[in-house]
């Protein structure tokens, strides 16, 4: 996977998109992404992904700005702007993945979170819509990560982290990474599982 994937989250309403815009940031980072780029005026999701990072594994960063358009514009690589209007995903992911993923291009992805100005549309690379119908810009962020990256980022090892989970069938298992790490040699460690 490349080193510069960048999800850049156009406009933040405080209150009415804070849940909205710190699920944009932990879908970026869940699958695959290196960093998210948050309105200056979203700092309190910027904090939850941060924690979330802290907590579960890195490397992902988060950065507030005051200059999204501009960002935009000056970004230097491959620019996919994720809107219902544009091309099916499944027409231009082997595009996008060339230019960029397998290019070791680094590429950004604008989401919006309210109206986007008509010049993201002209400026980007590549108007990519999933299905093309009305639905939540996360559910579309995470269905062109997972294709972009053909799955890839589902194997993704995390670092840094004070928790893992453990899958399993039903429940929840979350515990140190030295027990996962004993576990998943063999051993059954002594450490106890966490509930978080």
């Amino acid at each position: 996977m490349t080193d510069d994937v960048v999800v850049l989250r156009y406009g933040h309403r405080p209150g009415r998109d804070d849940r909205m815009t710190t699920h944009v940031g932990l879908t970026a980072r869940a699958l695959g992404a290196d960093r998210v780029v948050l309105p200056d005026n979203a700092g309190q999701s910027a904090e939850t992904i941060r924690d979330i990072t802290d907590r579960f594994g890195g490397p992902f960063a988060v950065e507030l700005r005051d200059d999204q358009r501009a960002y935009a514009r000056r970004f230097e690589g491959t620019v996919v702007h994720l809107t219902m209007y544009g091309e099916r995903v499944q027409d231009v992911e082997a595009d996008v993945r060339g230019d960029s993923v397998d290019a070791d291009t680094p590429l950004l992805v604008v989401v919006g979170g309210e109206k986007v100005p008509f010049d993201f549309y002209e400026e980007a690379d590549y108007n990519v819509g999933v299905t093309n119908q009305p639905h939540s810009e996360v559910a579309g962020l995470a269905v062109f990560l997972d294709r972009l990256f053909e799955g890839a980022e589902l194997e993704r090892e995390w670092t840094d982290a004070d928790r893992v989970v453990l899958p399993q069938e039903t429940g929840k298992r979350v515990v140190d990474p030295a027990t996962a790490a004993a576990e998943r040699d063999g051993d059954d460690g002594d450490a106890a599982a966490d509930d978080a």
